[in-house]
């Protein structure tokens, strides 16, 4: 076969074989779609997953299905997604830990950043600073001080390390120029019994899970770790505005598809995740959930995605948190 007929086959076959993903992407989706999210079910993550997925099944004409696959770091979901056909029918909650992990463990089954299409954010979950409502200090500044004027009884309480709320309070603990101890607990339950028992001083904890303790006045909210005020709770002032300039520290979820999704299909996915979340009650909803309800363009998750990997990494090392 000669050089000029092997070259007129082999662009006759790229143009049929992308005529063939445009026609897919026109009848897309033809079939229910997965929503694979690395939680377990009924956590904050999993409801906002449904909330999202109800509403894109009503308007997509297919369901979106939620899928749960738990794992440290998201790593068993995200392998999933990464590996799967990029059709735009298997798809990632993606979420900062995602970022935490590409420099918490050693090695993973896929590239975070090159191996996943970004198709939209979705929420916002604000961390909280919290004490003890017998506590007596009263604003971030308080804190602080006191926490320089007793570095060696100052403890600040989060769950397991390199979780979102502990690299929070490291990097707080950074920022504001502190000396003190974060320890870490298995869970939530465990950080609250240690702040009422004055074993921790303070405590970072996803907002979602100390809502109703904070509105019940059996904790107090010193501030909100993002970069606004949320909007459930208008009286709590970020940490940036409370002493510490620049800080800022959320966890965030999204949806991704595997790279090479024929680009229409992240178009028309991009614009269902953006009308759903401009629903009136789903905003509503997830508000109750302590989530800020943000979607955007591929374009700002892909580089909120970079962001975070190159944050978290520089917190990991100088908290000098071992690589799994």
């Amino acid at each position: 076969m000669t050089n000029t007929k092997f070259l007129r086959r082999w662009v006759v076959a790229g143009m049929l074989a992308a005529a063939a993903s445009a026609a897919g992407a026109q009848n897309y989706p033809a079939r229910p779609v997965k929503l694979l999210v690395p939680f377990a079910a009924g956590g904050v993550a999993d409801i906002t997953a449904r909330v999202l997925s109800q509403k894109m099944s009503g308007s997509i004409g297919q369901q979106v299905l939620v899928e749960n696959r738990p794992s440290a770091g998201g790593v068993v979901a995200s392998e999933a997604v990464a590996k799967a056909e990029p059709d735009g029918y298997t798809l990632l909650f993606i979420t900062n830990g995602n970022a935490v992990s590409a420099s918490l463990f050693k090695s993973l089954p896929y590239d975070t950043v090159k191996d996943f299409a970004p198709i939209s954010t979705v929420g916002f979950f604000d961390l909280v600073l919290v004490v003890d409502s017998a506590s007596k200090v009263g604003s971030v500044r308080e804190l602080i001080a006191l926490a320089k004027a007793n570095p060696s009884k100052f403890n600040i309480g989060t769950i397991n390390p390199g979780s979102t709320q502990n690299l929070a309070a490291e990097l707080f603990k950074s920022m504001a120029g502190l000396d003190a101890q974060v320890v870490p607990f298995k869970a939530t339950p465990a950080v609250i019994t240690a702040l009422k028992g004055n074993d921790v001083q303070a405590a970072f904890e996803i907002l979602a899970p100390v809502l109703g303790q904070i509105r019940g006045g059996t904790l107090k909210a010193l501030a909100v770790t993002s970069d606004k005020r949320f909007a459930g709770l208008p009286g709590v002032p970020t940490v940036a505005e409370s002493g510490v300039p620049g800080y800022q520290a959320s966890s965030w979820n999204g949806v991704a598809a595997p790279v090479k999704t024929p680009k229409a299909v992240i178009d028309r996915l991009n614009r269902e995740v953006n009308a759903a979340l401009a629903a009136p009650e789903v905003r509503s909803r997830l508000q109750e959930l302590g989530v800020d309800a943000r979607a955007g363009t591929p374009e700002a998750l892909g580089a909120l995605l970079v962001s975070e990997i190159a944050k978290w990494k520089a917190v990991i090392e100088r908290a000098k948190i071992p690589q799994q």
